[in-house]
């Protein structure tokens, strides 16, 4: 794993030390050393950089750009099943000098052009150039684990791993881009495809962009995506076939990304996600598998107890790492440096500490994201489950009736219930719900924090239609658990849970690796019928059948703890000083998007006592000190 930085602009002097600088703002990403080459045609220069965590061959045979007849590239990822695509590429009469993933996706891509993408297991974002023709092709993987951004105005074309990068080429405009604003404040992230900045996009998961530097077309063409394995018809397959070839599928993602020239561990949880991770690795082993828990007691993070239960009885080399809230909290500061582009999910800061306790024994490890989206569970698709037939039930008129009753008396005018927490948050998303009652509307209701009305209020511009993946059409003949599933995979998994684990990892140069979100995994879930995932009100049925053949079910049922920290605490104690500096009216005003008061008002809300607010003043003040680091060039937070 690695950062990735280049360009395609007009030439210039300059160009050598630009690139240089654009692939040191990377260096968190790959601290074992960097490349740099620059091509020229006729009216452009071509530059490749690259930051390198050294992974898999760690001498220079491995180091990046690499160069192969007319071929160069730069890559970040891990491609698993290289050795054997190397395999069938020196039967097609390819010779390799190395052990490198990254020359055998060279000579891959050199064979096959774009189709080499169907033949790739791993994890990938990267840039090839052809001398020869002047083409040049970039892609990402399927799922999105690896970040790849590009920045598109006029002559100028840049890449990078991180948006930071851009800011050290001359002809990158920082404009902000308010519909973007607008979206973070809903979801906690910018939806991709799109950027915070103008002219600057996100690759989407599973696509790629090939052209040349005289054509100068940058069209994405899809490769891969998951609606085609939802639309495909449930397979008619036994219990017992169904466990068996789930475990087969899982034990191969999971003994594939245990390939490493470096030192592995897990990231072991209380939860099934993990346990089932560890229970296949550990029974493939001879040895006893490296694994790691975190916990900041004094917050009440704590799984130590129920991960050590589930090491003792697999037998791993297990490390318990105790922090505590002084150094959660100095993580805090360090986020808009890492997170170039606003993101206010907090289990950022738990995410940062547990990377970075790891890196002292691993430089590789595993986790067990995407369990959820891929197997169902998530509390809420319980909660639409169990509610959506009684909701159906309900005749439209009747609805209509309700809502209207609703926005006559607020919720502050409720009897007993005003008291409860979060009461007011849930009373306009049952609200909305009722309204518009669509799988899209629901869906839109549980992920957005801030609603269309209670944005426009609180921002300058008005709130225009921005189309993300929440508004796709492509699923046919759906059930409500499989079209939400799909769109999470699309949305939530890719924005937040990847995005956060990735620069929480990278900002330590700890490599994370994702099991769970192997494609073949996905492909064959998502044709299941939907009482395989959620069964007789158990959610992630398949998963738990498959870890309780390791670990005794007595031992694995226990409420899900998740990585939440008490956001809303800090912010009025610890937090306090930051948050009357960053949402004072004078920092406010000089942003010129919001109106002032309205979050004056929500914000003296909270601090009084409405700690329903608490999420909505943590994204406000992410997004505020975001734009005091990279649009005020303030850069005294790191």
């Amino acid at each position: 794993m690695c950062g990735i930085a280049g360009f395609i602009s007009n030439k210039s002097e300059f160009s050598q030390d630009i690139l240089a600088e654009m692939t040191h703002s990377l260096s968190h990403r790959g601290p074992d050393g960097f490349g740099l080459k620059i091509f020229e045609t006729d009216n452009k220069q071509i530059g490749l950089g690259h930051r390198r965590l050294s992974i898999i061959e760690l001498t220079e045979l491995g180091a990046q750009p690499m160069i192969w007849n007319q071929f160069s590239i730069v890559f970040n990822g891990e491609i698993y099943n290289y050795k054997e695509l190397k395999t069938d590429l020196e039967k097609l009469g390819h010779a390799f000098s190395s052990d490198s993933d990254t020359e055998v996706l060279l000579h891959a891509y050199s064979e096959w052009g774009e189709k080499c993408l169907s033949r790739l297991i791993g994890m990938f974002a990267f840039f090839i150039y052809n001398k020869e023709t002047e083409e040049f092709f970039i892609a990402r993987d399927r799922t999105g684990i690896k970040p790849l951004f590009y920045y598109l105005e006029s002559q100028t074309f840049l890449f990078a791993s991180e948006l930071k990068a851009f800011h050290k080429h001359p002809s990158f405009k920082k404009e902000l881009s308010v519909k973007a604003v607008h979206a973070f404040l809903q979801y906690g992230s910018v939806p991709t495809p799109h950027c915070i900045f103008e002219n600057c996009y996100k690759i989407n998961p599973g696509h790629y962009i090939k052209s040349s530097v005289s054509k100068w077309d940058f069209r994405e063409t899809a490769y891969w995506n998951v609606y085609d394995h939802y639309n495909k018809p449930k397979l008619d397959i036994s219990i017992e076939d169904v466990k068996r070839k789930t475990e087969d599928i899982l034990l191969s993602a999971c003994n594939y990304r245990m390939v490493s020239d470096v030192p592995v561990g897990v990231f072991l949880s209380g939860g099934y996600d993990s346990a089932c991770v560890t229970a296949l690795l550990q029974k493939e082993l001879s040895t006893p598998l490296k694994t790691f828990t975190i916990s900041v007691p004094d917050i009440g993070l704590n799984e130590a107890t129920f991960a050590r239960e589930t090491a003792t009885l697999l037998g791993t080399n297990h490390t318990e790492i105790e922090c505590t809230q002084a150094e959660a909290l100095q993580i805090i500061p360090t986020l808009p440096f890492y997170y170039d582009e606003p993101f206010a999910d907090s289990s950022a800061i738990p995410t940062t500490l547990v990377a970075k306790a790891a890196k002292n024994h691993v430089t590789v490890a595993l986790s067990a994201d995407g369990g959820d989206e891929v197997f169902a569970g998530y509390n809420r698709y319980e909660m639409i489950l169990k509610y959506n037939q009684k909701i159906n039930k309900i005749p439209a008129f009747l609805r209509k009736a309700t809502t209207s009753l609703m926005d006559i008396v607020p919720a502050n005018n409720i009897p007993v219930l005003k008291h409860k927490y979060n009461f007011a948050q849930r009373y306009e998303k049952v609200k909305s719900v009722l309204k518009n009652y669509s799988d899209q509307n629901v869906m839109l209701s549980l992920s957005q924090l801030f609603n269309d009305q209670q944005l426009q209020k609180i921002c300058k511009t008005t709130i225009e239609p921005f189309t993300t993946k929440y508004n796709s059409k492509e699923l046919m003949n759906y059930s409500m658990l499989s079209y939400l599933q799909a769109i999470d995979y699309q949305t939530y998994l890719v924005d937040d849970i990847l995005q956060k684990v990735d620069r929480a990892s990278m900002s330590v140069a700890l490599e994370s690796r994702e099991p769970l979100l192997d494609h073949r995994i996905i492909e064959f879930v998502a044709q299941l019928p939907d009482n395989y995932k959620y069964r007789n009100g158990e959610k992630k049925w398949l998963l738990k059948e498959i870890t309780h053949q390791y670990l005794p079910k007595e031992k694995m049922d226990r409420p899900k703890m998740g990585f939440a920290i008490p956001i809303e605490d800090w912010l009025k104690k610890d937090l306090r000083e930051i948050v009357e500096h960053y949402l004072s009216e004078k920092i406010i005003d000089e942003t010129n998007l919001f109106n002032t008061q309205e979050i004056i008002k929500l914000k003296n809300d909270f601090l009084n006592g409405k700690k329903e607010y608490g999420t909505k003043i943590w994204y406000l003040l992410s997004f505020m000190m975001w734009y005091d680091y990279w649009i005020n060039n303030q850069k005294n937070l790191n």
